[in-house]
């Protein structure tokens, strides 16, 4: 690894202890412990105290693809491939409680911010929300038509995002169990999708190696990175909501300054892919697990709340490819300053001419859609059609027969 100056991001420690891929990991509010979830079928708690033991939980019956602490850190959820979601008692007994309602594996487990409600995501295609306190499931939510990898509550419990197979992140309101709306610029499976802190946009990362950000208040597209040469298996938002830590099958982590529109850090560390990232709660660390077994934590370093219009250079030298939306600056209702992007140098008739341009083209889209389904109109009536002057000439040549004999 490249020698690191002081305000670079550092490897701090790395534990191992799993025996295969690790697929999730999550610190727990006091920053105290990281719980991580492996293809080993075990949920581990690893102590951020140099030299005390990590604690392996041992219940589920296959691999645990994701963990969560709860708000107050006295609750681990995670789910699994054994198509169950636990939630375990952080101590050394490691107790836990069975929830079981998906019918195949669950993917992601995400506790609400007040700690009263955990949704869960599921190859079953369903989005189900339960009751932490009476661990009951509550109801699902049901119009993806694949796999659901991903599923958030937003900071203020309203909203609840979701990423799937289909190629679709959907945002949905908890209250009405409505989908209010549907992205689908990606064009790959949608792995993971969360909430800006400020819960006025989202982030997804695609097996398209892209990661995308919108604005949901306007359902627009913010900015595009291509950053990652493979697929993006994670993201998190660093509470300052100024940066955003992605994962990939390319072996490295990335961060992307949100405010200028670029890639600031690029991370080697992992052998082979990087399978998930997090942010600790107040920003000052994030963890990710790979498929080499390994939990590694980063120290940020970064002064998040210093870092303004100072240019920093890009570290590692890494090729960026950055796009954005219409709106070419990223404004998610905290800054009152806006720092320009790196496509800033186009005019605001540009913009209106790209404005322009994805009008006509959704317009064109539609009148696409309405010929086709007059075309599958006609087809239809052409089939009837071609059936009933089937059946004319098979009575004609009855007739003609009945005369014969």
């Amino acid at each position: 690894m490249a020698a690191l100056c002081q305000e670079d991001p550092s490897l701090e420690r790395h534990f191992k202890g799993h025996r295969d891929a690790v697929t999730s990991v999550d610190f727990s509010p006091n920053k105290k412990q990281l719980a991580s979830g492996s293809m080993d079928s075990y949920l581990m708690i690893w102590s951020m105290k140099p030299q005390m033991r990590a604690y392996r939980f041992v219940g589920h019956k296959d691999a645990v693809l994701c963990v969560h602490f709860s708000p107050s850190g006295h609750l681990v959820a995670s789910g699994s491939r054994d198509k169950t979601v636990r939630l375990w008692i952080t101590n050394a007994k490691g107790e836990s409680t069975v929830f079981k309602a998906h019918t195949a594996t669950v993917r992601s487990v995400h506790f609400s911010s007040d700690g009263q409600s955990l949704v869960t995501a599921s190859d079953d295609k369903t989005v189900k929300v339960w009751t932490v306190h009476r661990q009951k499931f509550l109801f699902s939510l049901s119009q993806h038509i694949n796999w659901v990898r991903c599923a958030r509550f937003s900071p203020d419990g309203r909203l609840i995002v979701s990423a799937s197979d289909d190629k679709t992140v959907k945002l949905w309101d908890k209250t009405s169990r409505e989908c209010i709306y549907s992205f689908c610029e990606h064009g790959g499976f949608v792995n993971h999708v969360d909430f800006h802190p400020t819960g006025n946009c989202i982030a997804a990362g695609s097996t398209d190696s892209t990661v995308k950000l919108w604005d949901i208040r306007m359902n627009r597209l913010l900015q595009h990175y291509q950053v990652h040469s493979s697929v993006v298996n994670s993201l998190s938002f660093h509470p300052s909501g100024n940066y955003l830590v992605t994962a990939s099958n390319d072996s490295t982590l990335k961060i992307l300054d949100l405010l200028e529109g670029r890639l600031l850090y690029t991370l080697h560390g992992h052998q082979g892919p990087a399978t998930c990232v997090a942010f600790s709660r107040d920003g000052d660390f994030f963890a990710s697990g790979g498929s080499d077994e390994q939990v590694m934590v980063w120290k940020t370093n970064f002064d998040a709340a210093d870092y303004g219009d100072a240019a920093k250079p890009q570290k590692y030298g890494s090729s960026v490819d950055v796009t954005h939306g219409t709106g070419s600056e990223m404004d998610c209702g905290i800054h009152h300053k806006k720092t320009k992007t790196q496509d800033s140098g186009r005019t605001h008739e540009q913009q209106e001419e790209e404005t322009s341009l994805a009008n006509t083209l959704e317009h064109i889209m539609g009148q696409l859609d309405v010929l086709t389904q007059t075309v599958s109109i006609l087809e239809q009536r052409l089939t009837l059609t071609e059936d009933k002057l089937k059946e004319c000439l098979e009575n004609q040549q009855k007739i003609i027969q009945n005369k014969t004999n």
